[in-house]
């Protein structure tokens, strides 16, 4: 994978038409949501120097993490903060938070995501079966599990992550992807996602997958 494949890959995901109650937070039309394609840019770019091997795909992006950061699984503090165990993010990378994040908490579920990588020293891609920003009608700043069409809708781009990374296998985090994953086709192990107290179960289905494969 190159510099231009990903540039293409994120030029694809900002051509998308998703509709009325479906944010494209990378759409050109949108001129602050360049530096959103650029953060991407570059945490793919940064993910493609250490070659993950293992595609988690959670739900969609929530109106907290990546629909501000544009990064799958983060938020405010993980870009305003250090480096984190992996060496990803921190200052002088060339990620930017878009002026709209002033004031916006932090999404827990990123934070929560990252404690648990870095504990089991474990380094997947991160992604979603939805990757754009499905809100309730009328509320931009609400969140809402993405329909069928809609989880469909964002197939092919975790396909092509599947071909622009050296990816051996793919785990659904949550019921969502898990049967957007198996709608697709792909016979996927699920995992518990890690929001609304799901920590443990997270932490504990990963260990276990972590097992069987080594």
């Amino acid at each position: 994978m190159t510099s231009s494949s990903i540039h293409a890959f994120i030029d694809r995901l900002a051509s998308v038409e998703t509709g009325p109650k479906c944010n494209n937070f990378f759409s050109h039309a949108v001129p602050g949501n360049a530096q959103r394609r650029r953060n991407l840019e570059i945490y793919l770019q940064e993910m493609l120097d250490r070659s993950p091997q293992v595609l988690l795909v959670g739900e969609a992006p929530g109106f907290r993490g990546m629909r501000i950061t544009g990064v799958p699984f983060t938020n405010r503090t993980i870009f305003e903060g250090p480096a984190n165990e992996f060496g990803l993010f921190g200052p002088g990378k060339g990620y930017v938070l878009p002026a709209e994040a002033a004031g916006v908490a932090s999404e827990p579920t990123a934070t929560v995501m990252w404690e648990v990588l870095a504990e089991l020293e474990f380094l997947p891609l991160l992604w979603s079966a939805c990757p754009w920003h499905t809100h309730v009608p009328g509320r931009p700043m609400s969140n809402r599990t993405p329909t069928s069409a809609e989880a469909a809708l964002g197939t092919p781009f975790w396909q092509a992550l599947t071909e622009l990374f050296p990816i051996e296998s793919v785990v659904a985090v949550g019921n969502v992807a898990h049967r957007s994953l198996q709608r697709s086709g792909l016979d996927a192990p699920k995992i518990r996602h890690p929001a609304h107290g799901g920590r443990s179960g997270f932490k504990r289905g990963l260990q276990e997958l972590l097992v069987r494969s080594s």
